[in-house]
């Protein structure tokens, strides 16, 4: 017989797949950042979708402080919820919002690495990077966000990625580069910043690689690493065109439905 853990995953798995929503689970799966986890882990490996990324989600320094968690969590991302830019997404009233983001596309040989991650070595695994939108919510009927093992345990928040075009990594001050959020038919105009993002982005795929490796996940392919986001999570005020900015990077855009 399964245990709690078990069953829970089971019905996040299963309305994972089939694009529907649950009761909220028990608050101790949410509360405790290391249950949070390790039910994030075990939904994840019940997935057939191919892996294609890594996200880092509770980047933002000042939430982190007032959820009193020392750092972010990193959850899989699977080929079914990336799109390109341009293209549409339906939501629902489960899906709480959009995000902009930073994101890089990773050498397959960092897999061979076997040294740490660190501030100075971080780009020679870049092989390109661009902006995103995240579109982040629940698969939980009436769930709030009370603790960091709310997104965590619940497929990480993610529900899609939307991906601007790629360009070749340059370096840029990644620590005061602007960001907006625009849509001229909600009246929707968000200005960010990248220096939100856990000090800056390239800081957070220092973090997001090196829990990789403690997690001895090996794609053996090239990978997307989402960085997290520079607006918060920007509830939608409507169906239509979004389009996000992130300076000297690019932009990106996406029709909701």
């Amino acid at each position: 017989m399964k245990n709690e853990i078990n069953r829970i995953a089971d019905r996040l798995v299963k309305a994972f797949n089939t694009n529907t929503v649950i009761n909220p689970i028990p608050v101790k799966y949410c509360k405790n950042i290391n249950l949070a986890n390790k039910l994030r882990k075990l939904c994840e490996d019940q997935i057939k979708d191919e892996t294609i990324g890594i996200k880092a989600g509770g980047t933002g320094i000042q939430a982190l402080k007032k959820l009193k968690e020392k750092e972010p969590f990193t959850a899989k991302v699977f080929k079914k919820r990336l799109v390109k830019s341009g293209q549409k997404v339906k939501i629902n009233q489960h899906t709480k919002g959009i995000e902009v983001e930073v994101y890089y596309f990773i050498k397959k040989s960092f897999f061979d690495y076997k040294g740490k991650v660190t501030k100075s070595n971080v780009t020679k695994f870049i092989k390109f990077m661009g902006p995103c939108f995240e579109i982040v919510g629940f698969r939980q009927r009436n769930k709030k966000f009370t603790y960091l093992g709310d997104i965590c345990g619940d497929f990480g928040f993610n529900i899609k990625f939307v991906v601007g075009r790629k360009t070749k990594f340059k370096k840029l001050n990644l620590n005061n580069l602007k960001t907006s959020l625009v849509s001229k038919k909600n009246g929707v105009k968000v200005n960010g910043n990248t220096n939100i993002v856990y000090i800056n982005p390239l800081n957070s795929l220092r973090f997001v690689l090196n829990k990789v490796k403690k997690e001895k996940i090996n794609l053996n392919k090239d990978f997307y690493v989402f960085t997290g986001s520079t607006v918060g999570v920007v509830p939608f005020k409507g169906k239509g065109l979004y389009k996000g900015t992130v300076d000297k990077i690019g932009s990106v855009s996406v029709n909701i439905r």
